[in-house]
């Protein structure tokens, strides 16, 4: 969602979201970004004449990128005087118990303290086995640590269809319960700079409603997505998956 046909950051995307999460912390709400887009940005800003593979391409890539992509949010969110903090992680983090409240203390205080945390995968050195599938999963183990309300999962779509979305016929699914199976309905395409797609979506968004909150699958190129979702739930596009209800 955050980058342009030919690869590059969208900044104009970028900032369209950076206003609406800034309506959100004026309405009260915390908020913590995951955000992808480092090996993107890296990729626009040093060409390299000789042979990388893969794996040489996404750690210099996102070695450079990343500090491009945390400088734009820096620019965009110090508009509005908010101070940001990056948060750079990796999936063994939360499978020690060391680490993962370490991460976790650190994003508290972060909120505790006005910050934004922006998330994202440490590119650098998570490869292979150490990644994560995505994003996705990552703001869904993000979710269920710091135990959100809501998980909202931003994509180029309006959200889960009931059949092929070129299809005349087809509609948004409004929602969805924790525990049903939606496999059917799940189209196996992703973007062309994704690692996730629909697929990730849906099973990060279940295993996250499974643990009692709330996930919105919604198209992040809308415009007002963000606001629309608080402001005017019934008429903006999205699919809800209905959490579990949480035992007393």
């Amino acid at each position: 969602m955050l980058t342009r046909e030919d690869g590059k950051l969208d900044v104009t995307r970028m900032s369209a979201i950076v206003d609406q999460i800034v309506w959100l912390k004026q309405q009260g709400y915390e908020v913590i970004l995951v955000s992808s887009g480092a090996v993107a940005a890296g990729r626009a800003e040093h060409h390299v004449e000789h042979h990388l593979d893969s794996v040489e391409q996404r750690q210099l890539f996102s070695a450079i990128g990343q500090v491009k992509l945390i400088g734009l949010y820096y620019d965009l969110f110090r508009e509005y005087k908010i101070k940001i903090g990056q948060v750079l992680t990796m999936k063994e983090n939360f499978g020690a118990e060391e680490q993962y409240k370490n991460q976790e203390a650190c994003m508290e205080v972060m909120l505790e303290n006005g910050v934004l945390p922006i998330v994202n995968e440490n590119d650098t050195v998570c490869i292979t086995e150490l990644m994560f599938t995505d994003n996705d999963e990552l703001s869904g183990l993000i979710a269920q640590m710091m135990k959100a309300d809501t998980l909202i999962l931003l994509t180029n779509v309006d959200g889960i269809y009931n059949g092929d979305p070129c299809e005349p016929h087809t509609r948004i699914i409004p929602s969805v319960y924790y525990d049903r199976d939606i496999s059917e309905y799940i189209q196996p395409s992703k973007s062309s700079h994704g690692r996730g797609g629909m697929a990730s979506k849906a099973k990060t968004a279940q295993e996250v409603a499974n643990a009692g909150i709330k996930v919105i699958v919604a198209n992040g190129n809308t415009p007002n997505i963000l606001i629309n979702l608080k402001e005017h739930p019934m008429e903006t596009l999205h699919t809800e998956f209905v959490a579990r209800p949480k035992e007393n």
